[in-house]
């Protein structure tokens, strides 16, 4: 357990989808996963695990802000073992290419958080995919 997460250790999968809504997370889980057990739910930020075409996954919201998402990011690294993070929500657009409810996968974002300078020696670092998570999306 953490101070965030009161999941034990193996309660998650390798794999974690990260929606910033709790309530998001509670309706990928239910819609997509097959024999999904709640292991999150501290301060109502809730957290799932099952299994989507037999493989273990799980569902974590992170809620609001990018501390909010470094908290919850670095708990699942360093406390529950998790590789892969996948960031799953809404976004805003400015292309009328793009209409609601579009499929975005992104291959970059870039931010000009106080969060981010402090972690990269002041430094604004675009976040970028891994290549193989990236390309397993297409």
């Amino acid at each position: 357990m953490t101070p965030h997460i009161n999941a034990k250790q193996g309660d998650f999968a390798e794999t974690v989808l990260m929606p910033g809504d709790p309530l998001r997370a509670k309706f990928i889980a239910e819609t997509y996963l097959t024999e999904v057990k709640e292991v999150c739910n501290v301060r109502n930020m809730l957290g799932f695990t099952g299994l989507y075409k037999g493989k273990p996954i799980s569902v974590m919201a992170h809620g609001m802000g990018v501390p909010s998402v470094s908290i919850y990011v670095h708990e699942l690294i360093e406390h529950y073992g998790v590789k892969n993070l996948i960031r799953v929500g809404s976004a805003g657009g400015v292309s009328e290419d793009i209409k609601v409810r579009d499929i975005i996968v992104a291959t970059g974002a870039g931010t000009a958080s106080l969060t981010n300078r402090t972690r990269f020696a002041g430094y604004d670092y675009a976040a970028t995919p891994d290549f193989s998570l990236l390309r397993a999306c297409w």
